[in-house]
């Protein structure tokens, strides 16, 4: 267990800094800024490398909506949830800080100015609604959770789910950056929140519910109408 939590800290870690540092550090960058597209890839990138490297340790999730997902799908023991979730958000809050010392060392930063944090209403990017938010991450956290639960099934081509899941959430960025800045994922979000300090912790209560909502509903529907019954 030692080892697989291990994982989970040093995925979670990577796909906070990959992700968030990509938005805060290069997503607007003078001129030549990666913008939307880049920052939905970079975040891709981090599962893919990560699942890759580690997850074949811990299975490799990243993430509490996914873990939850795992047990409502029946992959996963229940009694592992707990101790996998506290890996994965003390590996997002430490790379948060890793981020904001490197962000702090340009002059004029503020991490109360958003930080690469979720929101919704006024601290959504395009202005969206909490109820347009709400639908927005229970259903693409549910159908990532379906993606991984198919990619990963015994039927599936062997080795190419870190691929499918890699790019199932950079789809997901691709959709949602403009409504919530994307969050699917407890972790990513408290990883910047705690450091944003204000609006994100009063806002984070959603992208910890929802989120582990659809990935409970994901699971749940992979498990009951498209998983091979065994006798």
């Amino acid at each position: 267990m030692s080892k697989k939590l291990c994982a989970e800290f040093l995925g979670t870690f990577w796909l906070v800094l990959g992700g968030c540092g990509s938005a805060v550090l290069a997503a607007a960058f003078p001129e030549l800024g990666i913008g939307f597209a880049g920052v939905a890839l970079a975040f891709g990138l981090t599962v893919v490398t990560m699942a890759y490297a580690v997850g074949h340790i811990s299975g490799g999730h990243f993430n509490p909506a996914v873990t939850v997902g795992l047990v409502a799908g029946g992959r996963l023991p229940a009694k592992d949830a707990i101790p996998y979730i506290i890996a994965q958000v003390v590996g997002g809050i430490a790379a948060g800080g890793v981020l904001y010392l490197i962000a702090s060392g340009k002059a004029g930063f503020d991490a109360s100015a958003g930080f690469a944090s979720n929101g919704y209403g006024e601290h959504s990017p395009g202005g969206y609604t909490l109820a347009a938010a709400v639908v927005c991450e229970l259903v693409l956290t549910a159908f990532f959770l379906i993606v991984i639960h198919g990619a990963t099934d015994k039927r599936a081509p062997a080795g190419m789910a870190p691929l499918a899941i890699g790019l199932t959430l950079t789809l997901i960025h691709l959709i949602s950056i403009p409504v919530t800045n994307t969050s699917v994922n407890p972790a990513r979000s408290t990883g910047v929140a705690v450091y944003q300090g204000s609006w994100a912790l009063e806002q984070l209560w959603v992208f910890w519910l929802v989120p582990l909502i659809g990935g409970a509903i994901g699971g749940l529907i992979y498990r009951h109408l498209l998983e091979k019954e065994t006798n």
